[in-house]
Order: structure tokens, then C-alpha cells, then sequence
């Protein structure tokens, strides 16, 4: 085709293009076409531009179909709801955020501790944490639900199980239309939600963000996404680690402190079911395959935003670990932050760049807004106290498992690790009175409770990047016995006091305020610093199991005296840089008082060396293993964090 043909065609299109724009244009009403116009453009970010103090409050019941409290009505569950009352007014429907808890009458959420309180009508005056003071003045819905047995709800908790989770899904569906809502807990007046478009986000900290796992991977329609921090995966591995318990209580214990009154009263049997199905012997039932979400992962439909501390003793490291690498093998979308601290919500560790990135989160994933959030690193890891990097993609590329294995040394008990294979015995006897800290710190010292083996110093850094496992072959005297592995950072370094009173993070009495306040529901909340510790080395990851349990990491049975029994032991997920001139340790002992429980005997175990080894995920591969030559170290106690304290054994609790 002529040049000149070819422009006029180009010329001709161009104009009938923009005749056809104009008569459009001439045909609809001003107002449309303003919409028109505005709605061509794609926003970036939603604005508070609504009234908080003049929003919508108020409470429906949500029907579960569940009966677990057996009294022949199902079960409705209170959710207390927060909206703009200028959105209800123009029709327009709009997305919601959910925390689904057991905590808000019993125990309180955040920080501060923060509980539901109501008027005199029943409707919600303060709903506790940030996410309604910060999102419904831009465009959202708020809605805090008790979950069954707690607070206003009908039914009865059953920690974690169907009912949990159920208690959430339905009020999902019934953002969507397809449950039953009620304007009272007992009456028969209907409550719709034309005001919601159905997408829904979950979020929530530990036994919160447990159950918004829990609801996705159900796979139900219209949840969108969800933010679980410091969230349980499976609850077998909450309270115990293969076979090993980790507290001297079960579920039962934790319903007990969590129910309403009226639920203690008609509730016996459903805690007796707690009871009978999570017996102390560490066994796998039933009962914990209910409460197991990690198979469920291809069943999840929502995108995930983890975070995690990765010195929480509370829900270890293992259960974000599980879950990631299961999302990861499905594709699901996701992202992470890790940071150094314990049980802590990153309000309290990293607040402005958690609510600027929380906020871009729930528009993009909610409002479908375009802002780039998808395109970002997918991990923040906190390297040093308030110190962040990031990566492209995690664990990051290039990650591989390497095997090193531990060999005698020139005393009983201090030995070296390396990637040979060694050969020979160590001895060591459970001594259930100490701790990981006190082998740590005696990690160059020939002592009767534990097997150490340090590596050179390492002539670069080494990166540790995911979940490591420890397998060992050990000859015990006695027929129980219960071992621990933890791998340590030899080396001075300035972290984040995990094992204080806070975790990682000392409260202020300066406030800083996310979004408006009422007279009843204040935004501001006391700003926190990183509580740090100078130490000479860092447990960095830890793992547990019961010997008997070598056959069947389900099942335990006694062991066979003066026999050699192997068993593998999943240390939690962590990402870790020993830094050049540091060592790495592991540590293979018994009891880790107050992290797990003693056997019934006191065994002496004899490691077979040949037969025991770590595979740890090395960024770089084994080519990133390289020491220096060996020096000798002093035989000196060195200094780290307190012992762990024992834990209480409830999810988002105290663990003092």
C-alpha cells in the first residue's frame, strides 16, 4: 500500500473513532459521563474519605449449620459489622475485612489487649485492634466475628475444628448470599448484606490467623485473600513434635480458657471429645487430621500474605514453614515477612511500613486495584533488629539442601561438623533440667548432657533459607526417650531479645494513630522499640521428637533397650546468616525444658555417627560451604538470651 494511502486510512479511522466517542458522549447525561470518564481511570489507592464516627454499626447472627452444642438448633455465630453509612446510602457495594477470634470477650487482641464492648442496644462500640478505624473511612466493611462457643456466639469451641472454621465460611457465604443471617441470636427476622460485594480478606494474628487458613483451605468462594500472622498449620504440631508433647496440656485446656460461661455449661461433651481424641501419649487421630491444613493447600483459592516471627516459641516456625512450601506446590500467590522477633504482630515491629504495605495489600487483592504490589519482592526478612532485606522470590533461587554430618572431636561431647561422614560414638544423658541456652552456651565444653559439633569458622557467609532436618540413629538405655536438635550461630551479633517479656519489642507510652477515633474506639495505640540483646551466639532453629516414634512418626511404641533406633527430626523453617569468621553448631540432647516435656525414664543415648546427619537449605548449595582453617576455641561460657520460659499453651496468649 502507497504511503500516502495508508496515512489517509489512519487519518480516516482516527477521526471516525473520535466521532463515534463524541456521539456517545451526546447521548448519555452529564453524570454518566463523568462516570464514564472516572471510571476509565484506574485508581492507585483508596482515600479516607468517609466518616468513621458517622459508619454503620451493627450486629447480625450467622447461621453455621452446625449444631455442636447438641441443644437441636443450629448454631449462629455474632458478627459485629462496621461499614460507611454513605457507601450504604449511594447502593454501592463494597469489599469487607474480617478477623474471626475467640479472644474478644476472654482475652483481648493486640497489644494493649484490647476487648468488643457494646451500648446499651447491643451494637459494637470498639472493636479492637486498627482495621476498622484505618480501612472503612476508604471504602471497606469491617467485620469482627466470634467464633462458636465465645463471647455472643451459639455452639461450642472445639480448637481449631469444624466448628472454627465453619464459623468463619459461613459468614463468607453469607457476604456472598448464600447463608442465613438474623438480626438477633434467637429471633426469626432475616439480615442480608446487599451492601457487600462479597470479596472478603481474612486476617489475624496466631489462633485468628489459624482459622482464616483454616476457612481457605475449604477453597470457598468469594475469600480473597488472607493474612495469617504467627498462624497455626496443624494443631497436632502445635502441641506436640512427632510423638514429643510440647506442653503438659491439650486443647481441652485452652477451650476452657477461651468459652463463654454459657458454653461451660452446656459444652461437657465436646470437651470430653478434646479430651479422648488428643490423647498425651502423642499419638496421631483422628482428631488432628480435622485440624491439619497443610494437605488442603491445593484447595486454596486466596492469595497468602505470611508473617511470622522466626524466634516464636509460642507457634514455631515449623507451621509456616509446611504451609509456604504446600502453597508453593500449588502455585497459589503468595508473599512473606520474617522477622527476628517472638509472638508479635508487625504493628508492633514494624508499624508504618506494615499499614503502607497491609493497606496496598487488601486494594489490590480486594479492590483490584493496580498499584504494583504484585510485582514486589516477594520476602522482607529482618537481617538485624529493624535491618531488612528482601528477596525476588522465597526461599530464593539457587537454594539447595546440602548434607553435613558431625564427627569426633578431641574431647567426649565436642565434636566437629563437616560434609564427611564421620565415624565413632558420642554419649550424652537427658538432663531434663536444662535448656537449649545452657548446651549453647557450653557448646566448646565437654559436658554429659549433650553432643556439640561446630564447624570452622566460615570463610563466608552462610545462608540458611527454609527447613532443615537432622537425622539420627541412637542407641537408648531405657525404653522412652525423647531427643532435641537445634542449630546455633557461633559468633557476636546484636538481635532482638526474643526470650524477654516482650518479645523482641519493649511498648512506649508515646501513641501514633491509624485512622479517626471516637469517643469509644480510639486509633491510637502505644509505639513500640526493638528490645535488643548483645549475645555470643543465636539459636537460630530447633527441632523435636519422641525416640519411639522411629517406625511411625504417627504412632509411638517403646524402644528396645541397647538397640539402635533412627528417626528424622524437622527443624523449623528459618532464614539465618552466619555471618564470615562465625561457626555453625548443632546440637543433638533430650529434654529442651520448657519446649518439651520429659520422657517417662531418663535414658542415656549413644549416637552412631556414621548413621547420623543434617540436610540444611543452603542459598548457593554446597558451594556456599567453605571454612577457614581451624582455630581453637576457649573453653569459656558465652553469653546469649535468657532460658525459654514456659509457654501457656494459647495461641496469641501471654507466654509468660
Amino acid at each position: 500500500m502507497p504511503k500516502c494511502a495508508r496515512r489517509t486510512r489512519i487519518l480516516w479511522r482516527t477521526l471516525l473513532t473520535a466521532a463515534l466517542a463524541a456521539l456517545i458522549a451526546g447521548l448519555m447525561s452529564p453524570g454518566a459521563a463523568q462516570g464514564a470518564a472516572e471510571a476509565s481511570r484506574t485508581p492507585r489507592e483508596s482515600r479516607p474519605v468517609y466518616s468513621y464516627e458517622d459508619a454503620i454499626r451493627e450486629s447480625v447472627w450467622v447461621d453455621t449449620r452446625i449444631d455442636g452444642d447438641a441443644d437441636g438448633r443450629t448454631d449462629r455465630v455474632a458478627v459485629d459489622i462496621v461499614r460507611p453509612r454513605e457507601l450504604d446510602r449511594g447502593g454501592r457495594r463494597i469489599p469487607v475485612i474480617m478477623d474471626a477470634s475467640p479472644y474478644y470477650a476472654c482475652c483481648g487482641r493486640g497489644n494493649e489487649s484490647q476487648k468488643k464492648t457494646y451500648d446499651a442496644n447491643g451494637n459494637p462500640v470498639q472493636l479492637p485492634l486498627y482495621y476498622d478505624n484505618y480501612f472503612v473511612p476508604r471504602g471497606y466493611g469491617y467485620v469482627a466475628v466470634d467464633l462458636a462457643g465465645t463471647n455472643r456466639s451459639d455452639g461450642c469451641v472445639d480448637v481449631g475444628g469444624r466448628s472454627d472454621v465453619q464459623s468463619a465460611k459461613a459468614v463468607v457465604d453469607w457476604l456472598n448470599g448464600r447463608a442465613r443471617g438474623y438480626t438477633s441470636r434467637t429471633g426469626t427476622e432475616r439480615a442480608q448484606a446487599p451492601w457487600s460485594n462479597g470479596a472478603t480478606g481474612m486476617i489475624g494474628k496466631s489462633y485468628d490467623g489459624t482459622v482464616a487458613q483454616g476457612v481457605a483451605a475449604t477453597g470457598v468462594p468469594g475469600l480473597k485473600t488472607i493474612v495469617p500472622i504467627g498462624a497455626i498449620s496443624s494443631w497436632y504440631d502445635y502441641y506436640f513434635a512427632k510423638g514429643a508433647p510440647l506442653y503438659g496440656s491439650g486443647p481441652d485446656r485452652l477451650a476452657s480458657g477461651i468459652e463463654s460461661p454459657e458454653a461451660r455449661a452446656r459444652c461437657g461433651a465436646v470437651k470430653q471429645r478434646l479430651i479422648e481424641g488428643a490423647p498425651r501419649t502423642g499419638d496421631w487421630t483422628p482428631l488432628w487430621s480435622e485440624r491439619d491444613h497443610v494437605p488442603d493447600a491445593d484447595r486454596v483459592r486466596a492469595s497468602v500474605f505470611v508473617v511470622h516471627g522466626m524466634q516464636d516459641l509460642n507457634v514455631r516456625t515449623k507451621h509456616f514453614g509446611q504451609w509456604w512450601d504446600a502453597l508453593a506446590e500449588h502455585g497459589v500467590d503468595r508473599k512473606i515477612w520474617l522477622s527476628q522477633a517472638g509472638h508479635v504482630d508487625p504493628f508492633d515491629f514494624r508499624r508504618a511500613d506494615w499499614v503502607r504495605t497491609l493497606h496496598r495489600w487488601f486494594d489490590h487483592e480486594l479492590l483490584g486495584y493496580d498499584n504494583g504490589v504484585d510485582r514486589e519482592p516477594m520476602a522482607d526478612i529482618e537481617r538485624a533488629p529493624d535491618r531488612w532485606s528482601t528477596d525476588r522470590v522465597w526461599p530464593p533461587r539457587g537454594t539447595r539442601a546440602v548434607g553435613l554430618r558431625p564427627a569426633k572431636g578431641t574431647e567426649p561431647g565436642v565434636g566437629t561438623l563437616g560434609t564427611r561422614r564421620g565415624k565413632g560414638t558420642e554419649t550424652f544423658t537427658d538432663d531434663r533440667r536444662l535448656s537449649e541456652t545452657v548446651w549453647a552456651e557450653k557448646i566448646d565444653m565437654s559436658t554429659p548432657e549433650k553432643a556439640g559439633f561446630t564447624t570452622k569458622p566460615l570463610a563466608r557467609d552462610l545462608r540458611i533459607s527454609g527447613s532443615s532436618r537432622v537425622t539420627v540413629t541412637a542407641t537408648p538405655t531405657t525404653r522412652t526417650a525423647h531427643l532435641s536438635a537445634v542449630l546455633v550461630d557461633l559468633g557476636p551479633d546484636t538481635i532482638r531479645d526474643y526470650a524477654a517479656a516482650g518479645e523482641g519489642i519493649t511498648a512506649l507510652p508515646e501513641r501514633t494513630c491509624w485512622g479517626p477515633s471516637t469517643a469509644g474506639d480510639s486509633s491510637c495505640f502505644k509505639e513500640t522499640r526493638a528490645n535488643t540483646a548483645d549475645v555470643d551466639y543465636t539459636i537460630f532453629s530447633r527441632g523435636w521428637a519422641d525416640l519411639g516414634n522411629w517406625a511411625d512418626p504417627r504412632h509411638g511404641r517403646p524402644l528396645n533397650p541397647g538397640k539402635p533406633h533412627t528417626i528424622t527430626l524437622d527443624l523449623a523453617a528459618t532464614d539465618h546468616v552466619v555471618p564470615k569468621g562465625h561457626r555453625l553448631a548443632l546440637i543433638v540432647a533430650g529434654t529442651d525444658r520448657n519446649l518439651i516435656e520429659p520422657p517417662a525414664d531418663t535414658p542415656t543415648l549413644t549416637l552412631d555417627l556414621a548413621r547420623t546427619s543434617a540436610k540444611l537449605p543452603l542459598v548457593g548449595g554446597a558451594d556456599a560451604f567453605t571454612t577457614t582453617a581451624s582455630v581453637t576455641p576457649r573453653e569459656a561460657r558465652l553469653d546469649g538470651v535468657a532460658p525459654p520460659r514456659r509457654i501457656n499453651p494459647v495461641p496469641g496468649g501471654s507466654t509468660s
